[in-house]
This record gives structure tokens, C-alpha cells and sequence, in this order.
């Protein structure tokens, strides 16, 4: 198996919905580059290892300080919330494929607004979609 990637709690449902925009260029980029890697034909088995600070995704980010974030109680309260939603604590490793199960079977379609209040990606659409998307898959 390859280099496991680490990621906020939260970040499970920004990879998830991610299409193309971030913070800057080259937080887009990054995030690019990790969306690609999971989202590519070995995408499933791919290890995420949960923490509760700065993360792969956050390394390029203009809004990071340190291991923490220039809006820390906002993140915080996103990572607890989904920490509780998808059954995550800090050190877990799971792979994408089981990730992608937990959101689908812990977030039905509509809970995003509540889930991810205070984001300012949530009015965009883009996460509530892809989620939409990943229950349309489960479907028969």
C-alpha cells in the first residue's frame, strides 16, 4: 500500500465534494493532487490517517499557522461535528473506500447544513451534490 494521507475530520466531505477551488492556487493545486489520488483506480484502498490538526490538505493553506488554522474555532467545531457524524477519533486509519461507506451510510443527503454550518464552501452546492451523487450510487 502507498503513503497513507492524513486528514481533518472534516476533510473527508471537502475531498469528497472537491471540483477544483480553494483558498489560493496552491492549496488548489494540493488539493487537487490528493482528490486525483483518491478518486483514481486505486483510489478505494488509499489510507487516511484522522487527525485534528494541520493535515495533508492543509499544508498549502493560506489561512494554516503552524498545526493550527487562522480560523481555529470554526474548524474545530466542523471537525467535532463530523468527527461524531462518521464515528472518527484522532490516530484511526481507514481507507477512502470506507470512508466513502461511513458518509454514506452517517450523512443523508440535506444534513450538510447543519453538519457544515459555518463553512463557506456549503452555499456553493458542491459538497451537497457529490453527496447526493454518492447515495445515487448505492441505489439498484
Amino acid at each position: 500500500m502507498s503513503e497513507s494521507i492524513s486528514f481533518r475530520p472534516h476533510h473527508f466531505l471537502c475531498a469528497l465534494g472537491f471540483q477544483g477551488k480553494g483558498y489560493s492556487d496552491d492549496f488548489t493545486a494540493n488539493m487537487a493532487r490528493i482528490v486525483d489520488r483518491l478518486r483514481g483506480p486505486d483510489g478505494a484502498g488509499v489510507e487516511i490517517e484522522v487527525t485534528f490538526q494541520a493535515d495533508h490538505i492543509c499544508a498549502p493553506c493560506p489561512l494554516r499557522r503552524g498545526q493550527s488554522c487562522e480560523t481555529a474555532p470554526k474548524i474545530a467545531g466542523l471537525d467535532h461535528r463530523h468527527a461524531q457524524a462518521l464515528g472518527l477519533r484522532d490516530g484511526a486509519r481507514l481507507t477512502w473506500g470506507a470512508a466513502r461507506a461511513r458518509i454514506r451510510d452517517a450523512v443523508p443527503p440535506g444534513a450538510l447544513n447543519s453538519l457544515c454550518a459555518g463553512c463557506s464552501w456549503l452555499d456553493a452546492g458542491m459538497c451537497e451534490s457529490a453527496l447526493r451523487a454518492l447515495h445515487d450510487e448505492a441505489q439498484p
